[in-house]
């Protein structure tokens, strides 16, 4: 049996909506995207088979909000989690603000969105990576710091900017393709993890005053409420720095005075 039937079978005898659904549970098996009580922005999201996963996986006390441009049945079986649909294109301002007002904002953003297919592979790459790049967009409004996003791509040459400007924006980001991608497709999966909204970044230099001691001898400086541990400083120094890395809520430097 093919990896296609495999899947396309297991997908109707267990009630979900598309095979699709396997691979954001194999997703999640990878990286943990979705935990109970989660928010998750499901772009793209017709028929709804990542909706059922999520709303499997958010469970009681979560919310998912699945977003396309055709209609989506309303899922049987919500697991307790709090699900709305909305129909319209992403990309368009007016849908973008429907979905902030009903999420406020979203731990989790994950998109399965794929072009409509030309057969010209250079064509339909690129295409993939520009509706990519557009839920890349759409994930820095929503997410909370920390949050994830994952997201469909073709292989090709623009892949690798839009990993550069990815990792940017989350602590890291992993490449994947998971089991239930049929064998004959060049799709694969962005997972990025762990949102950064901090005002520095790796590699930043910049002139600090060490405010306090951490637990580990470390010395703390405070850039914007945002916290960086500092080697070799004492409290009351003003010290010259350069960040070493960057956590969702707190970062390391070494001194370069």
């Amino acid at each position: 049996m093919s990896g296609r039937d495999e899947y396309y079978n297991k997908a109707k005898q267990q009630g979900y909506r598309s095979r699709a659904a396997y691979k954001l549970k194999q997703l999640d098996q990878l990286e943990g995207l979705i935990g109970p009580g989660n928010t998750v922005v499901d772009l793209g999201a017709a028929p709804g088979g990542w909706m059922q996963v999520a709303a499997e996986m958010a469970s009681n006390g979560g919310t998912v909000i699945g977003v396309d441009r055709q209609r989506i049945d309303p899922l049987e079986d919500d697991h307790g989690a709090h699900v709305e649909t909305v129909r319209g294109d992403m990309t368009d301002d007016e849908t973008r603000e429907e979905v902030v007002d009903i999420a406020g904002s979203a731990d989790v953003v994950i998109s399965d969105l794929a072009p409509n297919m030309t057969g010209e592979y250079s064509l339909d790459h690129a295409r993939s990576v520009h509706l990519a790049r557009q839920a890349f967009e759409t994930a820095l409004e929503l997410l909370d710091t920390g949050g994830d996003f994952a997201v469909k791509v073709f292989q090709g040459p623009d892949l690798d900017d839009l990993r550069e400007d990815m990792e940017a924006e989350f602590e890291y980001v992993r490449t994947t393709s998971p089991d239930a991608s049929r064998d004959e497709s060049s799709e694969m999966y962005l997972i990025a993890k762990g949102r950064l909204t901090a005002p520095v970044r790796v590699d930043d230099r910049l002139t600090v005053e060490i405010v306090d001691e951490g637990s580990e001898g470390d010395g703390v400086a405070k850039v914007d409420d945002y916290t960086l541990f500092v080697r070799n400083s004492d409290e009351g120094e003003e010290v010259e720095i350069e960040v070493t890395d960057v956590k969702p809520r707190f970062g390391f430097a070494k001194r370069t005075d």
